[in-house]
């Protein structure tokens, strides 16, 4: 499998102009978990001509070519993060909207053995766990 972003693209047979790589590139370099208006801030500091409708279409093209998954986080924004990264499930505290990612071999484990339980084999899952921060004492 391609190592980055831009290399799934083309390998995947996207025409990848120089906005898409700029937006490519953006999305590669993302630790966190950007929407559509925080991807074309990035973007646009790199190159002023890209367009909010630009990002929006190229967001949604890499979505459906399997390179990106959209994640709904229940605040109303989609946010993206790169579909090959490794394994993790999130966090996300209600009141910043701060998405913390974690793995956890418990959960995993659990998951594993629920699916057993009931007949099944697991092939893939996504968990979200919806927090606030507990009160100092």
């Amino acid at each position: 499998m391609p190592d980055t972003i831009i290399d799934r693209c083309e390998a995947k047979g996207l025409r990848m102009t120089g906005q898409r790589r700029t937006i490519a590139g953006v999305l590669e370099a993302s630790d966190d978990h950007p929407d559509v208006e925080l991807l074309h801030t990035r973007a646009a500091a790199q190159d002023a001509n890209i367009s909010i409708a630009t990002v929006y279409r190229t967001v949604k093209l890499f979505e459906e070519a399997g390179i990106l998954d959209k994640l709904e986080f229940g605040d109303g924004r989609a946010r993206y993060e790169d579909a090959e990264r490794d394994h993790h499930d999130h966090l996300i505290d209600m009141n910043s909207g701060e998405v913390i990612e974690f793995v956890d071999p418990d959960i995993e484990a659990l998951q594993e053995k629920i699916a057993e339980k009931l007949g099944y084999r697991l092939i893939g899952h996504r968990l979200e766990l919806y927090a606030v921060p507990k009160k100092s004492e």
